[in-house]
């Protein structure tokens, strides 16, 4: 157990510590070496969380010892309201964090952003790619990396700033698109919107907080920025065809044109709005799932090993939830 002093010395300090990458990543580097910031109970780590919202920077204190902060704290599903939301905590929390820093004199920076900010259907864009955000978390995490951007150009000396852009990150206990998508095709009742041909990126879970891990034990100073996405990129088809390998299943290959999806999505937006009520297919989600969401990680891999193959992420999930599931429902729900 740990007791209040032991708290006030912590190496790192992870700002959203209590959702499903934050848990992952404090248990990856030692709870003894963490304290976690977060609006909400940590349910593996509840002795070195602390109730903070960052959207009041009065909240936000550092343990005594902190030498580098990850900020993971985000509103980022598809269905947030008010639409504010975003950027009061994507923006105006991130503003917030960082004058918290310089008041605890911490220079050393991890924010994870997202490939959003690129928009649909891009070509395997690369960091350097031009930025045209589609939706509103992400034009909020690409106005938080500016603010990023301008607190470290202030006074670059001595700050070491990653920026991690991961693609949809999936695995063990995750309620995200990715288990809602495995789940579908897993059950046998799956039928492919669009031709299956668009490429889909994916980041799992062990290797995103390993390369976390990576860039604070290894630090580096200066201003850098990472997509990250585990190698190779599956198609629509490819990935199909992994899970039914995997579960001994036959899926349909009856296709359903992509104009016809769409309506569907629409008229679930429509019943949405009239009745007030959340449904899982909307348009938006029929135009991620067609889009081609294929982005390029050739720089993070170029000096970091990734501990999982894809397949082997992708059949160590569909082991633990479908196959042999667990039912200690401990469960993380996001996008």
């Amino acid at each position: 157990m740990f007791d209040v002093f032991a708290k006030r010395y912590m190496k790192y300090t992870v700002i959203g510590g209590s959702g499903f990458v934050g848990s992952s990543l404090i248990y990856e580097l030692d709870p003894k070496k963490c304290s976690n910031l977060d609006k909400n109970p940590s349910p593996f780590f509840k002795n070195v969380t602390t109730i903070c919202d960052i959207r009041d920077k009065k909240q936000i204190i550092f343990s005594k010892g902190t030498k580098a902060v990850v900020l993971l704290a985000a509103e980022h599903r598809d269905d947030i309201s008010p639409i504010s939301l975003y950027y009061d905590v994507n923006v105006q929390g991130t503003k917030n964090v960082l004058e918290a820093m310089d008041n605890f004199g911490i220079t050393h920076l991890i924010f994870t952003s997202s490939v959003a900010i690129y928009g649909l259907n891009k070509i395997n864009p690369s960091e350097n790619h031009q930025k045209d955000p589609f939706n509103h978390y992400g034009k909020s995490k690409w106005q938080a990396e500016k603010v990023i951007n301008e607190w470290y150009e202030k006074d670059s000396e001595g700050k070491s700033i990653t920026i991690i852009r991961p693609t949809v990150i999936f695995g063990e206990r995750n309620r995200g698109n990715v288990y809602n998508l495995l789940n579908q095709i897993s059950s046998g009742k799956f039928m492919m919107v669009g031709k299956g041909n668009n490429k889909k990126s994916m980041a799992y879970i062990g290797n995103i907080v390993a390369f976390i891990k990576n860039r604070l034990e290894n630090v580096e100073f200066g201003y850098n920025i990472f997509n990250y996405a585990d190698n190779p990129d599956f198609s629509m088809k490819e990935l199909v065809s992994v899970i039914e390998h995997k579960m001994n299943i036959s899926i349909s290959k009856f296709k359903i044109p992509y104009w016809v999806g769409m309506l569907g999505g629409y008229g679930f937006d429509l019943f949405g709005f009239i009745t007030k009520m959340k449904y899982s297919i909307s348009s938006v989600r029929v135009k991620k799932f067609c889009a081609t969401t294929q982005f390029d990680a050739t720089k993070v891999h170029s000096n970091f090993k990734a501990p999982y193959k894809l397949e082997e992420a992708l059949n160590a999930t569909l082991e633990y939830e479908f196959i042999d599931p667990k039912k200690d429902e401990l469960l993380f729900y996001s996008e």
